[in-house]
Parts: C-alpha cells; sequence; structure tokens
C-alpha cells in the first residue's frame, strides 16, 4: 500500500490576489493555504480577548465561514490578514459581549473572571525532566500574568509582541490610532514586569501555540462547512 498523500495546498509563490481569487472560485488547495498562513494569527487573536481555549478556536472557525462565504466583500483596501483579523476581532468581541450580559466588571464576585490556563506543548520533548517542568512553570507564570491584564491592554500586547505585528498593523486592525497602541503597549509591559520579571526574570516564549493536530482539526472542520470535503 501506498502511504496516505497529505492534502494539496496552494503552491508557496501564489500572491495573496492569486489565492483570493482561487478562493473565491472554491478552490480548496487555495483555501487550505490561506487558513494555515493565519490559524496561529486569529487564535491568538481570539484567545486574547476571550482568554479561553474552545470559544478561541470557535471564533477561527466562524471567522473563515464568514469570510469565505463573503470572499466577494475583500477588496482589497488592507491585507487579507488584517481583514480576517478584523472579522475574528469582531466576532470575539461580540461573544465577550454576551456573555458579559450587560454586567460591569466591577460588579461582578471576586473570582468571577478568573483566568483559565492553556496548557503550553513543548515545541519538542526534553531529555532533561527537571528543564521541561522549568520551562511549564515559566509558561504557566506567564500565561496565567497575561491572561490577567485588563482586556484593551492584553489584546495590544498580543498583537504587538505575541504575534508580531508593527505599531501600524497593530492601529489598523484594532482600529486605533498609533499612539493609543503604543501607550498601551508600554502600561501591558508594565503591568507584566511587574507581575512576571519578579518572579522569574525575563522570559522569552513561544506563546499560544496552534500547530499540529489543532490546526488540521481546525482547517478540515472549515472545510466541511464550506462543503469543500466530505
Amino acid at each position: 500500500m501506498r502511504p496516505a498523500q497529505a492534502p494539496p495546498i496552494a503552491p508557496i509563490g501564489s500572491t495573496e490576489a492569486e489565492l483570493v481569487r482561487r478562493a473565491r472560485e472554491r478552490d480548496e488547495p487555495a483555501i487550505r493555504s490561506i487558513m494555515q498562513s493565519n490559524n496561529r494569527r486569529l487564535y491568538r487573536l481570539a484567545r486574547g480577548i476571550l482568554r479561553n481555549d474552545s470559544e478561541a478556536e470557535d471564533v477561527v472557525q466562524e471567522t473563515y465561514v464568514r469570510a469565505f462565504t463573503h470572499l466577494q466583500d475583500f477588496r482589497g483596501d488592507s491585507s487579507l490578514a488584517t481583514w480576517l483579523g478584523r472579522i475574528a476581532i469582531n466576532e470575539a468581541l461580540g461573544r465577550l459581549r454576551r456573555q458579559r450580559a450587560n454586567v460591569e466588571w466591577t460588579s461582578l464576585p471576586p473570582g468571577t473572571l478568573e483566568a483559565q490556563i492553556i496548557q503550553f506543548p513543548l515545541s519538542a520533548a526534553s531529555e532533561d525532566p527537571e528543564k521541561s517542568m522549568a520551562q511549564r512553570q515559566i509558561q504557566h507564570v506567564v500565561e496565567h500574568a497575561i491572561d490577567e491584564l485588563p482586556e484593551a491592554f492584553r489584546v495590544v500586547f498580543i498583537t504587538r509582541v505575541i504575534e508580531g505585528m508593527n505599531v501600524e498593523e497593530t492601529a489598523e486592525i484594532l482600529e486605533l490610532k498609533p499612539e493609543t497602541v503604543k501607550t498601551r503597549l508600554h502600561r501591558a509591559r508594565t503591568m507584566l514586569r511587574d507581575n512576571v520579571e519578579k518572579k522569574i526574570g525575563p522570559v522569552v516564549m513561544e506563546a499560544f501555540p496552534f500547530a499540529g493536530k489543532r490546526c488540521e482539526r481546525l482547517t478540515e472542520a472549515v472545510l466541511k462547512r464550506l462543503g469543500l470535503v466530505a
């Protein structure tokens, strides 16, 4: 028996305009390529707002379904990634508003907003159990500190630092002024430094991973909802 072949994806050299054109024609490899290029970013943005793994994954799915069924609305005024990011942010914020049910954060009982912790899988198995445990502890502390940031600062921090967008991209996707982005990022870093660095020192981490089986599962679910796979 020959080994099963991986589903085709669009050639690496495909331009964004070409991918969009093919996706409008319901070309499965182009749609796969777009999703695999944007899964992690959209997940991080949604997770930064909702602080919940499964909710964030649902938002990413819904983002793609909405985007690919209304791709004719994409005019190319911004990048496709920015357009998708705005859809994801709007979807996540809409869910957050429904969860709040018009109740002010300050009126909720203590502990109601306790952050939910993602278990960070290590990128590779370590041969040093003590090192692996230390890495997990550091990741736990850092992620918990990020989750505790106020929403306005948390989303800017994730977009700028974790996702690596520049000030202009962050301002565009969050519909903020560049000066506001800079101010909120500075404040977020100050709060994180107070909460994290005094405990474990400067940390370099791969935050909110979204790869491997989770990425593949979400891609297949979206393709199924679009009727492109059985």
